[in-house]
C-alpha cells in the first residue's frame, strides 16, 4: 500500500538541504529558474560519492562493462531514428550549431544518455574487443523541458543520469532481467536503503512499451508518495535496429564461436542522479536482447 504524501515532511527536507548547503535553486537571487538546481559544498560531495560508487560497482568491479562519455549536443538524425523527434519533441531543448540559425543547423540537448551509447556501439565493440554479454556505462547530463517540474529535484529540466546498456543473446534475455533486477536492489541496500522500503512492480503487458518483453519498476515511498526509483526492462533489439535502419550502417555482432551474425540485445540501467539525491534519485534499467540474424538484412524482434 502506497504511503500518503507528507507535505510537511517534504518542506522540512527542502529547508534542511538549503540550510546545510546541499542544494540551492538555480539563479536564486534573480527569482530562481524553475526545474534547475545548483549543488552546494555538501551536495556536490554527496553527488560525487554516489557517482563514484555507482561507477566502481557497475564498471571497475566488472570485466564485462566498459565506459564512455558522450556529447550533450545531439544530431537531429539520432533523435529522429530513436522516435524522440516525432513523439517527444515539445519536451526537448532545441538549439543551433554554428553561425546560422536555420533548419540545417538544428541540434538538441540530449533528452537521455542512452542514444550516444547506441550510435557508438560498433566503435566501442571494436576497440574493447568484448564478447556477448557485455555492457557500456555512462554518467552525464540530460535535459527535458518538463511542463511542470515538481517534487524538489525528482522532476527537473536538467538532471544527471547514470546508465548501463547491457548487450546479450536473445535466449539470455529473461534470465538477465532477473539477474539485473537483483543487482540493482543490492545497490540500494549497499547505500543504506532497506529492501523493506523498496517496492517491486512487475509492469503488466498492457502498460509496457511495445518493444519491451519484461519490465520491473523499483519504487520507493517518497514524502510526496510512491514513485518509480528505477526501471529494469528487457527491450529486445529495438534501439540498435532503429539506428541501423536509419543510418544504413551495420550494428551487427559476429560471434566467432558460432560463426553467426547477431543483433545484440540490450539491457539498460539508467539512474537519475539528480533524484537519487532526493531520497537519493532514480536509476532506471532496461534490457535489450538481440535476435539472431536470419539473413544479412533481416532481423526479427523478440
Amino acid at each position: 500500500m502506497s504511503t500518503p504524501p507528507n507535505t510537511e515532511r517534504m518542506e522540512k527536507i527542502v529547508s534542511l538541504c538549503k540550510r546545510r548547503g546541499f542544494i540551492f535553486q538555480s539563479s536564486e537571487i534573480y527569482g530562481g529558474l524553475n526545474g534547475a538546481w545548483d549543488y552546494g559544498p555538501l551536495g556536490v560531495e554527496l553527488k560525487r560519492n554516489l557517482k563514484n560508487y555507482w561507477w566502481r560497482v557497475m564498471v571497475h568491479e566488472r570485466d564485462d562493462v566498459v565506459g564512455m562519455d558522450g556529447a550533450i549536443l545531439t544530431h537531429p538524425a539520432v533523435l529522429t531514428a530513436s522516435g524522440h523527434v516525432e513523439g517527444f519533441s515539445n519536451l526537448m531543448f532545441e538549439t543551433h550549431v554554428g553561425a546560422a540559425a536555420d533548419e540545417s543547423s538544428i541540434a538538441y540537448l540530449r533528452p537521455e544518455t542512452a542514444q550516444s551509447i547506441f550510435v557508438q556501439f560498433k566503435n566501442i565493440l571494436e576497440v574493447s574487443r568484448k564478447k556477448l554479454p557485455f555492457g557500456i556505462a555512462q554518467i552525464g547530463k540530460a535535459f527535458r523541458n518538463e511542463i511542470n517540474p515538481r517534487n524538489f529535484t525528482f522532476r527537473s529540466r536538467e538532471f544527471e543520469q547514470m546508465e548501463l546498456e547491457y548487450f546479450c543473446r536473445p535466449e539470455q534475455g529473461m534470465e538477465l532481467l532477473e539477474y539485473w533486477k537483483e543487482e540493482r536492489l543490492k545497490f540500494y541496500e549497499n547505500i543504506g536503503i532497506s529492501r523493506a522500503n523498496l517496492h517491486l512492480l512487475n509492469v503488466p503487458d498492457e502498460e509496457r512499451a511495445f518493444y519491451s518483453k519484461g519490465t520491473y519498476d523499483i519504487e520507493y515511498d517518497f514524502p510526496f508518495g510512491r514513485q518509480e526509483l528505477e526501471g529494469v526492462a528487457y527491450r529486445t533489439d529495438y534501439d540498435l535496429s532503429q539506428h541501423q535502419k536509419a543510418s544504413g550502417k551495420s550494428l551487427e555482432y559476429f560471434d566467432e564461436e558460432s560463426r553467426w551474425w547477431l543483433r545484440q540485445s540490450r539491457f539498460s540501467i539508467f539512474s537519475g542522479l539528480t533524484c537519487l539525491f532526493s531520497m537519493t534519485r532514480a536509476v532506471r534499467s532496461g534490457v535489450v536482447i538481440a535476435d539472431r540474424m536470419k539473413s544479412e538484412h533481416h532481423f526479427a524482434l523478440l
